[in-house]
């Protein structure tokens, strides 16, 4: 087992978008509350068409109000080179895209084809980096999908391989609609490594079926360090019908550190976030941990 785990916390972008929409203050409060939970890495903003997210209309304003806290790397997710120009200009320099690995589903989510997204993120990756930004490629239904079924390995492979030619800095598996088990993890990060070992790997484990501990487990025992959350299980997919929220930041590291394993964040700081969370959104969230009372909660190791 790994001794040190990264947490990259996307509550404030996958976890807001999929809520009816927050106040900008809203925003801002919880964006500044994760930063001092010691977590490293947030995912802050999506720079799209209101539009299409209208959840996410007033990033800009978010961004320009939010105290960044140092040490923690915040990133911004694009869905196009509009997108990335927004996020250049607002002066993030961790940058992802998606793409699906399903046709249906990337159909459904940009309106094109997995080639032709792939085409784009080419010309998307030499934008950024000609601006001395990373790019960051999330591939999305990476273990199955709600329209097409089981997504084979091989074809995530295969999106790798196009990405990491093309210059990505960084690869992330998205499991969209909580169809990841163990075997498939095993499966899907054996069949990446076999093809592209020095890429860095980053897991996103939605908990549908209830199995993303689980799959987080298993993913630990292969030597994955980096992992996606989302304070209190915010989230979902607005283009996977039936996806639940993605596991919960405080049941993860609640889990890591009891094993041991150090993530940085303070588990009390971060169930007050998960608090507000759910002050904001109106509802309450998945997180089990955040109801189960002081004695079950661990400290930071």
């Amino acid at each position: 087992m790994p001794s040190v785990v990264s947490i990259r916390e996307v509550g404030p972008r996958d976890g807001l978008q999929n809520e009816d929409p927050v106040p900008t203050d809203g925003k801002v409060r919880l964006l500044d509350a994760l930063s001092r939970t010691g977590v490293r890495r947030i995912e802050a903003v999506s720079f799209v068409h209101p539009k299409a997210i209208p959840q996410m209309a007033d990033a800009d304003e978010v961004w320009a109000r939010a105290s960044r806290a140092s040490g923690v790397r915040y990133s911004a997710l694009v869905p196009n080179s509009r997108g990335a120009q927004r996020a250049l200009a607002a002066g993030f320099t961790e940058i992802e895209v998606v793409v699906s690995a399903s046709d249906t589903h990337n159909r459904r989510n940009v309106n094109r084809s997995t080639a032709e997204s792939l085409d784009d993120i080419a010309g998307l990756i030499d934008l950024l980096h000609s601006a001395g930004a990373t790019a960051e490629v999330i591939v999305a239904t990476s273990f199955g999908c709600p329209y097409e079924g089981d997504v084979d390995p091989a074809r995530v492979a295969g999106i790798v391989d196009r990405v990491v030619a093309d210059g990505a800095d960084r690869v992330a598996f998205g499991d969209t609609t909580g169809m990841a088990t163990p075997r498939r993890v095993r499966e899907l990060v054996t069949a990446v490594r076999d093809r592209q070992p020095d890429i860095p790997v980053l897991l996103h484990f939605h908990n549908t079926r209830g199995t993303a501990l689980a799959n987080l487990l298993t993913a630990l025992e292969l030597g994955i360090t980096e992992y996606d959350a989302s304070v209190g299980g915010l989230g979902g997919c607005p283009y996977a019908p039936g996806a639940s929220g993605n596991v919960a930041t405080e049941e993860v590291v609640h889990m890591l550190h009891d094993m041991g394993i150090e993530t940085g964040i303070d588990l009390d700081a971060l169930l007050e976030a998960a608090a507000l969370a759910e002050e904001l959104v109106g509802r309450e969230l998945p997180s089990g941990v955040l109801r189960a009372g002081p004695r079950s909660r661990l400290t930071a190791v």
